[in-house]
């Protein structure tokens, strides 16, 4: 199946449903994936494993993430380390591995798709599964902003990227620590790129 790509008909109809710009839609996926798109292969949705959240999500499914570690060190840690970060399907390998500890919490410790929505929020994207959330992200990129919108709707936070609010927006999607990547600042830059 060919990746099929972001129409400026799918922008105009996520914003008409959220009630905001089509230039704050574009700046949140310039920021989020930039130029490399939704997908890195065909059905396969771009992903950023994350083995923080993979300690914390066995933890949540009654596992001790310690007793995994051995072996493991490249996707089970219990602090984000920049370093374990690897290119486009080294990711896939890092995810594979992580399922064989555990399916769901591995999807779970994923960010998923232009929108880098992490699987963990599968059931604010209106998935009733994290199985049926990456089924749905590995469609087309029409899919995975609907996702998106769906995400936002769930939150409440479009009215950040209504009132172009991005330290508000930053804070609430990309975490606390969003400073240290200047989320907020680039997301400004994005948005003033494409008004």
């Amino acid at each position: 199946m060919q990746t099929i790509k972001l129409t400026e008909e799918d922008f105009k109809r996520c914003a008409d449903a959220l009630g905001i710009e089509v230039a704050t839609i574009k700046a949140v996926q310039k920021v989020e994936t930039g130029n490399r798109g939704g997908f890195v292969a065909p059905n396969r949705p771009a992903i950023l494993f994350e083995g923080h959240i993979f300690w914390n999500q066995l933890k949540k499914k009654g596992l001790n993430p310690e007793n995994y570690v051995k072996g493991n060190e490249d996707i089970l840690f219990p602090k984000w380390e920049l370093r374990y970060y690897k290119s486009a399907m080294e990711e896939y390998a890092l995810l594979e591995k992580a399922r064989t500890i555990h399916e769901e919490a591995a999807i779970c410790s994923a960010s998923w798709g232009l929108f880098q929505i992490m699987g963990f929020n599968y059931a604010a994207c209106g998935c009733r599964t994290a199985q049926e959330f990456v089924e749905e992200m590995s469609l087309n990129e029409g899919r995975q902003l609907d996702l998106f919108t769906t995400f936002l709707k769930t939150n409440g936070w479009s009215k950040f990227l209504r009132t172009l609010n991005w330290t508000e927006f930053a804070r609430h999607y990309n975490g606390p620590q969003y400073t240290k990547n200047k989320y907020d600042e680039k997301l400004l830059k994005a948005y003033m790129k494409y008004k």
